[in-house]
């Protein structure tokens, strides 16, 4: 029998920066040894060097998947990542990536995946997943430390106070309101929140996280 049918299929769909890709990526190696396919879905700019580096043994089991994001005048096909983005267009991106949703519901379709792994801006991806019966988590690639500060914002009342003060961020504006997107993508995970990170590094954080969101924090590790 091919081994192949009895694999556990994962569509990932990380947000289109090369730090969130990457470790959606190491997660799909380390699972391709706990015989999984995974998919890792993204704008083909994105994929391009993935492409150039994939080595023949985890090609077998980690595929790519192109997504095609509406384009515009101001928003060109080699501005469909963050890389080298000017800071200006990172709420278009954001925007554009939204509109591209009617195109990942067509992915989805077409490999019907066991699971879906999506990262904290796309917060319609869990809904698509449910309109198709498919169970789907959120996966955080910024550690339980940075996590809790951004979650706490995204789920607590403006000023109510954050337990760890020696965290803090600065706000930069990118004309969408991700606070909302955050809460909404951890809201719709089934159950369970994937986390980059180790309990015996930042247990407190994890435990705070848990008791935030109501569910379970799940560390994969550090994924390098």
């Amino acid at each position: 029998m091919d081994t192949r049918e009895r694999s556990i299929r994962v569509l990932m769909f990380p947000w289109l920066a090369h730090g969130h890709i990457s470790p959606f990526l190491e997660l799909a190696k380390s699972l391709s040894k706990r015989n999984f396919i995974t998919y890792i879905c993204s704008s083909p700019i994105n994929l391009n060097p993935i492409k150039k580096t994939l080595s023949p043994k985890h090609s077998i089991s980690i595929k790519l998947v192109e997504l095609q994001i509406p384009t515009t005048p101001h928003l060109p096909p080699h501005y469909h990542t963050t890389n080298g983005l000017p800071p200006h267009l990172m709420g278009p991106l954001k925007r554009a990536l939204d509109s591209a949703r009617p195109v990942f519901s067509s992915i989805l379709e077409t490999l019907n995946p066991d699971l879906v792994l999506y990262d904290f801006l796309q917060p319609w991806a869990p809904e698509e997943a449910a309109l198709k019966n498919i169970p789907a988590a959120v996966f955080f690639s910024t550690g339980a430390a940075a996590s809790s500060l951004l979650l706490h914002h995204s789920f607590r009342a403006p000023g109510s106070e954050y337990p760890f003060p020696g965290i803090y961020f600065r706000v930069l504006s990118s004309g969408t309101n991700d606070h909302v997107r955050v809460r909404e993508c951890v809201e719709r995970s089934s159950d369970v929140v994937l986390m980059k990170t180790f309990r015996e590094l930042e247990g407190k954080y994890i435990d705070f996280l848990s008791d935030l969101t109501h569910k379970k924090i799940v560390p994969v590790g550090a994924l390098v």
